[in-house]
């Protein structure tokens, strides 16, 4: 769909200027500054409810499309447009960006113009590199967000916070750097840098191969993947709330995208090849990184771990492809998991912000994430644990919540292509249960055992109904998912064409 309005400029470069705005008019002046940053976010959002009342879902053509030459010696272009498997992560990063700024608004006194216009810039970032479809393009947009994020995290993040950015910063940086040489590469095959010619571009088995691991080592790091995980659970303690929020609802997402934009469609040989990586991996992350969640008492940490093992759903949906194919000789189950995976990664921005905006309310009010430093939250908090437990309840995997949906799907496909991948997957619904309800019970209830859970107050109606959004979201999409599914599933069956479809 072309458009006259351009809409997906707007949505990256409103916010954009707008955090530098906040930057100059908002110093000294606090009030403005928040004013600002969260008329910029609203509008955004209000912006973005188009893409999807215009959405065509009958086709897997790219839509709302804008074409600029930027750097016409290299064929270099200023090329965006949306399907359905970017255009709800869009609206989750446009969404999710007004619950950012909301939930900062008492709570950071230092340099507030500094920090809001930090994260405007980072919204804007992050809608390009989703609606990106020029190569260079997306790698600017893709390593352009370490910035904002780096300076979020070293500036109001906790005591570590240098060995956490920078653990951040060089995990993510130089996975991203042999991205960019294959980008390179396709660029001399094919004198385009255009995302959709890499899609159409015939490769040799072991240039497949070579970019396959090239697109593995940056999109495992921002997923993050095991054994590349270990910056996440850093990032995310260091972070300031609003910062974890950003990184586990949108900025975990963006190395899901990678696979499905890059990955499966550009190497579909290399990806059948190596499948088998992809899946071992995913399946340690489901069970192994869910043990580890287990023993951890720091509640930042259980959930950043828990965001782990919920995002190997998604590769593991993602790259079920081919075993189901080969075992049942049909897509319907390869349309299953990778749908499972689609819906999981928009379930999962909801599910992890709500999570970590519980958490920073608690950190507040007590200035401790230790899970020993609280009992009893439910006797001094009532509606603050009623919605504490709704967003527990999907991070297990509740049915009528959004976590059910998207786990359930990709189980089903598992068990379609391997009754030990299935078994496997389903046991994250045991350990998922395991570490978050222990939590639950020994947070939210019992007696009060601390003097300083005594003084606790219950939301404010600001924290009230950024949480009641939340809620709303995840039972919405948990009991009625379809309307999502809807819009994705023309684009993922072009995908599985491709994905399946030697280049050899």
């Amino acid at each position: 769909m072309l458009t006259s309005f351009p809409i997906l400029s707007t949505l990256i470069w409103l916010p954009i200027l707008g955090g530098l705005l906040v930057l100059f008019a908002g110093r000294n002046n606090d009030t403005a500054a928040k004013w600002l940053s969260l008329i910029t976010v609203g509008l955004t959002f209000i912006l973005s409810i188009p893409l999807w009342i215009g959405f065509d879902n009958s086709t897997a053509s790219m839509q709302f499309v804008e074409h600029i030459a930027w750097i016409p010696m290299f064929n270099i272009n200023y090329h965006l447009g949306v399907d359905g498997l970017s255009m709800p992560l869009v609206l989750l990063t446009t969404f999710t960006q007004v619950l950012v700024v909301a939930s900062a608004w008492d709570v950071i006194k230092d340099r507030v113009e500094q920090y809001m216009g930090a994260f405007l810039i980072m919204g804007g970032i992050m809608v390009g590199v989703f609606v990106a479809l020029d190569s260079i393009l997306f790698y600017v947009f893709w390593e352009a967000l370490l910035i904002p994020m780096f300076i979020v995290i070293g500036k109001w993040g906790g005591p570590r916070r240098v060995y956490a950015t920078l653990k951040f910063f060089l995990y993510t940086f130089l996975g991203s750097v042999f991205m960019l040489v294959s980008f390179l590469y396709m660029y001399y095959q094919s004198g385009s840098f255009s995302i959709l010619d890499f899609q159409g571009m015939h490769l040799g088995m072991t240039a497949q191969i070579l970019i396959f691991l090239a697109f593995l080592a940056a999109f495992a790091v921002k997923i993050p993947m095991f054994p590349v995980h270990t910056w996440l659970p850093d990032a995310h303690v260091e972070a300031p709330t609003a910062g974890s929020v950003v990184l586990a609802a949108i900025m975990l997402k963006m190395g899901g995208y990678g696979f499905v934009r890059f990955s499966l469609p550009i190497t579909p040989d290399a990806s059948m090849t190596l499948d088998w990586l992809v899946i071992a991996l995913s399946l340690i992350a489901i069970v192994y990184i869910g043990i580890v969640a287990l023993a951890q008492n720091d509640m930042k940490k259980l959930v950043a771990y828990s965001s782990i093992s919920h995002m190997g759903f998604v590769t593991l949906g993602m790259f079920l492809v081919y075993d189901i194919v080969q075992s049942t000789g049909s897509m319907q189950g390869a349309q299953l998991g990778m749908e499972g995976a689609m819906v999981q990664m928009i379930s999962h921005g909801f599910i992890s912000g709500a999570m970590f905006l519980a958490i920073g309310v608690l950190y507040d009010r007590m200035h401790t994430r230790e899970i020993s430093a609280y009992s009893g939250v439910v006797n001094k908090m009532p509606w603050f644990v009623l919605f504490a437990v709704i967003f527990s309840m999907a991070n297990v995997g509740l049915p009528g919540t959004s976590g059910f949906v998207g786990e359930f799907m990709v189980i089903l496909s598992a068990f379609k292509a391997n009754l030990w991948y299935g078994t496997l997957a389903a046991l994250t619904l045991v350990i998922g249960a395991a570490y978050t309800l222990w939590m639950v019970k020994r947070v939210f209830f019992g007696p009060v055992t601390n003097e300083n859970v005594e003084k606790l107050q219950d939301l404010n109606k600001r924290e009230f109904a950024i949480m009641a959004t939340l809620a709303i979201a995840i039972i919405a999409l948990g009991v009625f998912p379809s309307p999502l599914m809807e819009v994705m599933h023309t684009s993922v069956e072009q995908l599985l064409v491709q994905a399946t479809t030697s280049k050899l």
